[in-house]
């Protein structure tokens, strides 16, 4: 499964960077996985569409906003699943302080929440890399999720 977890904007902190690449470390044991700092929504949306003429990938676009849908971690792992299953790559996309637009919104796939309490977009960032990382050891029945 290829998965590509963007935000918008230089990470600030020293600790958000760590964590990202940590976890993004992995989740690459179970998934093609790669992180990266956008400019703006645009540069976003952008990807969905496999972006340089040369890469025709086409990824579908899961956008983290507050009035997404909120999955349990077994619920996200099931999704992954799905996804996998059908040769999706998903484009996770975090979007800066101010959200994304209608327009993203209307070209998202499936739009996440993280729950209804506000995070920091960098926070927001590691909460879904864990969680991402989460699901996968659900889905290989590792102890991970179960705190064994």
């Amino acid at each position: 499964m290829k998965i590509k977890v963007t935000w918008i904007g230089k990470t600030k902190q020293a600790a958000i960077q760590a964590l990202t690449e940590e976890y993004l470390r992995r989740i690459s044991h179970y998934a093609e996985i790669v992180g990266l700092a956008l400019k703006d929504e645009a540069a976003v949306l952008s990807l969905t569409r496999g972006g340089r003429p040369q890469n025709r990938e086409r990824y579908k676009l899961v956008l983290l906003d507050p009035r997404g849908q909120q999955l349990s971690s077994e619920e996200l792992a099931s999704l992954l699943e799905r996804e996998q299953a059908i040769g999706t790559a998903l484009l996770f996309a975090i979007g800066g302080s101010d959200g994304f637009s209608e327009d993203a919104r209307r070209q998202a796939g499936f739009t996440l929440s993280l729950g209804r309490m506000t995070l920091p977009h960098e926070l927001a960032r590691v909460v879904l890399l864990e969680q991402l990382y989460r699901a996968f050891t659900i889905l290989q029945k590792h102890p991970y999720h179960l705190g064994h």
